[in-house]
Order: C-alpha cells, then sequence, then structure tokens
C-alpha cells in the first residue's frame, strides 16, 4: 500500500522529479535535532566525573547508555517503518526524543541520569534508521547522494551544537540548564520537520512483521551488506572513542581545558558542514572505493596529529579525523541503500545497530585502553580499526 500523494506539486520529491529544498532542508533538520542529543554529555565528563566523584569507565555510561540502547532499538524501528510508513515513524520519534531529554535535568544521581539517557537512545533511531529509507525512495538517483549528505551534515551541525551548547551552559550556568537547553531546541526542530518533510509517497508497506523479519534474515546473509554494517561498526567505534576520551586528556595537564573550552573543541565538527556535502558529490562521481580511501587518509592524518602536545595541531588533527569519519558515514549509508535494494529499513535498522554496537564497544574499549597506557595507546587502538572499517568499504563493493 503506498503513501498518499502530496497535494503541493512543489514539495514532491518523486523518482522524476528535482528535490524541493524544503525536502532536503527537513532531512538536515531531522539529523541535527537528534543529534542535539546523542553525544552533549561528552564535554561534560570531567565535570561530572567530579560531581559524582566516579570512574573514568563510570562517568562514560552516560555516552554509551545512549549508544546502547539506538543498537537495541534500531531494528525494532526499522520493522516498525517497514509497517506503518516513514514520515508517520519520523516526527513522533523527534517530539518523544524531547521528553527524556528535559526529565534528564530531574536526576538526583548518576544512575538517574543514565537511565534518562537510555531512554534518549531508545528515540533515536525513529529518526537516523527511517530517513535513509526514505531518502532511497523518495529521491532520484542523481540526487541521493546530495540529500543524504545533506542529512549527514545535519547530523554532523546537531553533534557541534549538542556539545558545546551542554559545555557553554553548563561552565556558566550548571550541567542541567544543558538539557533543558537542548530539550527546547529539541522540540522546535520536530515542529519544523513536521510542517516541512513531504509525506512519502513510494512507500510500498510490508506484508507483515513475519516477511519483515525474514528481510533482515536474508539481510544478514548478504555478504557485501555485512561488510556495510562492519565499516559501520568500525567507524563509530573510532568516532566515539576519540570524542569520549580527548575530553579526559585535554581536561588534564598540560592543557588543563574546561567545559566550556571543552565544548568549543567540537568547532571541529562544522568542518564536516564543508566536507560531508562534497563527499556526497565525490560519492556520486568516484564511488564507493576511492571515497573510503579519501576518509581513511583524513582519519589517519588526523589521529597522527593528536599524539603532538600542541593544542592548536591537536584541534586541527581532530578536525581532519572527524571529517574522515563524516565521510565514512556518507559511504555506510548511501551503500546500504544500494546493497540492500529492497525492505530498506529493515537493512538500515540493521546498519544503525552495527554502527552504535560499535560506538558503544568504542566508548567501553578504548576507555579500558586509556586506563592501561593513555591517549598514545587509544590513537594506536584507533587507527587499527579504521583500518579496518577502509577494508571492509572494499570488500562491499565487490560484485
Amino acid at each position: 500500500m503506498t503513501g498518499a500523494a502530496i497535494a503541493d506539486p512543489a514539495n514532491m520529491v518523486g523518482p522524476s522529479d528535482r528535490p524541493a529544498r524544503a525536502a532536503i532542508l527537513a532531512c538536515m533538520l531531522a539529523g541535527m535535532c537528534t543529534f542535539l542529543n546523542v553525544y552533549c554529555t561528552q564535554p561534560l565528563l570531567p565535570y561530572l566525573q567530579r560531581v559524582y566523584n566516579s570512574s573514568v569507565i563510570g562517568i562514560s555510561l552516560t555516552v554509551s547508555s545512549t549508544i546502547l540502547a539506538v543498537a537495541l532499538m534500531a531494528p525494532v524501528v526499522g520493522l516498525m517503518a517497514e509497517s506503518i510508513g516513514r514520515k508517520k515513524v519520523i516526527v513522533p520519534s523527534l517530539y518523544a526524543l524531547t521528553v527524556p531529554t528535559l526529565l534528564a535535568a530531574t536526576s538526583q544521581s548518576l544512575h538517574a541520569l543514565i537511565f534518562w539517557r537510555f531512554m534518549q537512545g531508545l528515540f533515536v533511531p525513529g529518526v537516523i534508521v527511517v530517513m535513509m529509507a526514505y531518502i532511497n525512495e523518495e529521491f532520484v538517483s542523481s540526487y541521493v547522494g546530495r540529500a543524504m549528505s545533506a542529512y549527514v551534515t545535519g547530523t554532523v551541525l546537531g553533534g557541534f551544537l549538542g556539545r558545546y551548547i551542554s559545555g557553554l551552559v553548563a561552565h556558566h550556568f550548571d550541567w542541567r540548564g544543558s538539557f533543558l537547553a537542548i530539550g527546547i531546541l529539541n522540540l522546535a526542530g520536530a515542529i519544523v520537520v513536521q510542517q516541512a518533510l513531504p509525506k512519502a509517497k513510494n512507500f510500498v508497506r510490508s506484508l507483515g512483521w513475519r516477511h519483515s523479519i525474514a528481510d533482515g534474515l536474508e539481510h544478514l546473509q548478504n555478504a557485501r551488506l555485512l561488510a556495510v554494517f562492519g565499516m559501520g561498526f568500525a567507524a563509530l567505534f573510532c568516532l566515539v572513542g576519540v570524542f569520549t576520551y580527548v575530553n579526559f586528556y585535554l581536561a588534564a595537564p598540560p592543557f588543563h581545558l574546561n567545559s566550556a573550552q571543552l565544548g568549543s573543541v567540537f568547532f571541529v565538527y562544522l568542518l564536516g558542514l564543508i566536507v560531508t556535502p562534497l563527499s556526497g558529490r565525490f560519492l556520486d562521481r568516484y564511488g564507493i572505493r576511492h571515497t573510503a580511501l579519501l576518509a581513511f587518509g583524513f582519519a589517519l592524518a588526523g589521529l597522527t596529529l593528536t599524539l603532538l602536545r600542541n593544542l592548536p595541531l591537536i584541534i586541527g588533527g581532530l578536525a581532519l579525523f572527524s571529517s574522515g569519519i563524516f565521510i565514512f558515514q556518507a559511504v555506510g549509508t548511501v551503500q546500504t541503500g544500494i546493497v540492500a535494494q529492497r525492505a530498506r529499513s529493515s537493512a538500515a535498522g540493521l546498519y544503525v545497530t552495527f554502527y552504535y554496537i560499535g560506538g558503544s564497544l568504542g566508548a567501553m574499549v578504548t576507555g579500558w585502553t586509556w586506563i592501561a597506557d593513555g591517549w598514545r595507546a587509544c590513537v594506536i587502538l584507533l587507527m587499527g580499526v579504521a583500518g579496518m572499517a577502509v577494508l571492509l568499504a572494499y570488500g562491499s563493493s565487490r560484485k
């Protein structure tokens, strides 16, 4: 059963139509609002560690609990979206995400904060899983790379703003105000996305839950698709590992950065606003392998620079590294739709599950590496994982 046709022809984004600017903007804004929430505690970690007198691993649960919830919920949301539609999942998820974000500000203990962070993660897949399928179905193939890059650009902007706002507000007020500010922004964004995102007109309802589960099992037997999932796993492992423990690295001597300054470090994300749209065009023109190799080069160079005990060079290295990971993200999201070809929400749900399991393990495994031998050991680990990502990208493009 297909979705209803859109009354306003200017907003139509069918396979034969050039996409309306509002449609691409709504994809970007949905990504931005979602990622305001996901990593917002990262610049607060040294601050929260002092507030709750917690270990490094314990306080990092405010990051990994959210990521774990995303991984657990993603396949469920993928199945739901195959049955009830795309926009009908995306918009309610954005509204629902606002609730635990605001309630996190009421937390009286670290356990309560971790609980609300986990609840935030349960609503994130309603956007990040379904938007991938929406773009692959509703945009003509020559615009998929650009639309997907616009969405990833939104996630980049949201990732930056969530961290920057939380660090700034916590430094000048307290950490509770950080969640209030992000919750209000999330609500405003949900209202705009509801109005601007066109209804899906190419959606075909799944034959049922059993059929959707069978589709998921079929995806898990696709070696090329498993390689895409593995690439996503490795990419987020690296991203979370770096941007969780670099906060402890920069809060310690000789840098001594506070919460606001740590939040400002995430200005490096803004380079992704330039790199990610360009990567979409590069991907459309040169293909998966060349784009993945470019991403690996950025990541490797960036990680190397962070080993130098010079703050400007470290920040430059983080900018290069994050840009490389954003390119990997564009490769993974586009390649999922290309390789899956059908039941794309189920495929996207599985991709997101592997992706966020990678992020959750990145927070934990890199933490053990940090405790064992500091930042240098973390960099060596993450270089190896980034190398795995590029090899898997090559594998996914084999016929």
